[in-house]
C-alpha cells in the first residue's frame, strides 16, 4: 500500500471505530423508556433487512431462498442477533455504556478459544498470554474491591460477556462451515429478514411490540441511528477488509472500545475512576497479542467487493 492508501485507509478505520462505539450510548438511550429486548430486537432486524435490501440492489446482488441457504439465514439470525441482543438489550438497562464497550473487547479473545475448540486455530502461546490480559481486565471490571467510580453489576457484566461469546461463536461458526459460497451482504440481508420473522409473533405474543410514534421519541429514534451505523460501518468494515486485509481492518476492535467510552462521556456524561484506564490497557493487551499475525491468505484482495 501506498502511504496516501494507508493514511485514507486509516481514516476510515477511526470513522468505523467511532460509528460502532457511539452504538453502545444509543443502545442505552433505547432502554431507557422500557422497551422490551423481543420489540428492539425486532426492529434492529426490520431496519438492517431494508438497508442491506438496498445495498444489495445497487449491487444487482440476489438472494438465495433455497432450503442449504434458509438454514443458514436462521443460523446466522439466532447466533448473531437474536439471541445476543435479547441479552444485550436487557443488560443495558443495568450496565453503563462505557463498561459495555470495554466487554465487548473480548470478543476476539472469545473467538480464540471458540477456535482452538473447533480446530480452526492453533494454540499460540503469545495468544494465550493475551488471553490472561483479557481476563485481568474483566476482573477488574466485575471484582467488588476494584472501584470504578459508579457501582458494576457483576452479573449483568456476565450476561453481558455472553453477548460477546454468541458474536465469537458466530465468527468461528462462518470460518467452520462457511456461508454456502455467499458474500456478506446477501447473507445478512437474509439473516435479518429471516430474524424479523422469527421475531415478529415473539414481539407480539410477549406484548413488547414497539409501535413506531410521530415524531419519533428519542429512544426510537437511538434505535433507528444504532441500526443505520451498523449496517453501513459494516459495509465499510468489508470494503477494508477486500482491500487493506483483515488483519489491518480487524484493529478496529481497539477504535470501538476507546471510543465507546468517549461517547458514553459525551452524550450520557459516564465517568470512571482511574482504575477503569488500567482494566482499559489491559483489554488492549490482551487485544493485541490475541489478533493473528499478517500471512499470505490476509493480504489485500484487490477484487473483492
Amino acid at each position: 500500500m501506498t502511504s496516501r492508501e494507508i493514511a485514507f485507509f486509516t481514516f476510515c478505520l477511526v470513522l468505523m471505530g467511532a460509528g460502532w462505539g457511539a452504538t453502545q450510548p444509543m443502545t442505552k438511550i433505547a432502554v431507557s423508556t422500557g422497551y422490551g429486548h423481543f420489540g428492539l430486537v425486532f426492529w434492529q432486524l426490520v431496519i438492517g433487512a431494508a438497508l442491506m435490501a438496498g445495498i444489495c440492489a445497487v449491487r444487482k446482488l440476489r438472494l438465495p431462498l433455497n432450503g442449504r441457504a434458509l438454514r443458514l439465514y436462521l443460523i446466522l439470525a439466532m447466533i448473531g442477533t437474536i439471541l445476543p441482543n435479547s441479552l444485550s438489550y436487557q443488560a443495558a438497562v443495568h450496565l453503563p455504556s462505557g463498561i459495555m464497550s470495554l466487554l465487548l473487547s473480548m470478543i476476539p479473545m472469545f473467538a480464540f478459544v471458540i477456535a482452538l475448540m473447533l480446530g480452526n486455530d492453533n494454540l499460540v502461546w503469545r495468544r494465550i498470554i493475551g488471553l490472561g490480559f483479557g481476563l485481568v481486565g474483566v476482573l477488574m471490571i466485575i471484582a467488588p474491591a476494584v472501584d470504578l467510580g459508579q457501582p458494576i453489576p457483576g452479573f449483568w457484566a456476565g450476561v453481558y460477556l455472553v453477548t460477546a461469546l454468541f458474536y465469537a461463536f458466530e465468527g468461528n461458526y462462518i470460518a467452520k462451515w462457511g456461508t454456502e459460497g455467499l458474500g456478506p451482504f446477501p447473507v445478512m440481508l437474509g439473516a435479518s429478514l429471516m430474524g424479523a420473522l422469527v421475531m415478529a409473533p415473539v414481539a407480539f405474543v410477549s406484548g413488547q411490540y414497539i409501535a413506531p410514534q410521530w415524531p419519533l421519541p428519542v429512544p426510537q429514534l437511538a434505535l433507528i441511528s444504532a441500526s443505520v451505523v451498523h449496517v453501513f460501518v459494516y459495509a465499510t468494515y468489508v470494503w477494508l477488509a477486500g482491500r487493506a486485509g483483515a488483519v489491518f481492518t480487524v484493529q478496529v476492535s481497539y477504535l470501538v472500545t476507546g471510543f465507546g467510552l468517549i461517547w458514553a462521556r459525551i452524550i450520557l456524561g459516564e465517568a470512571y475512576a482511574s482504575a477503569i484506564w488500567i482494566a482499559l490497557g489491559a483489554m488492549f493487551v490482551g487485544m493485541y497479542l490475541v489478533q493473528p499475525r499478517p500471512t499470505l491468505a490476509d493480504a489485500p484482495a484487490m477484487g473483492e467487493n
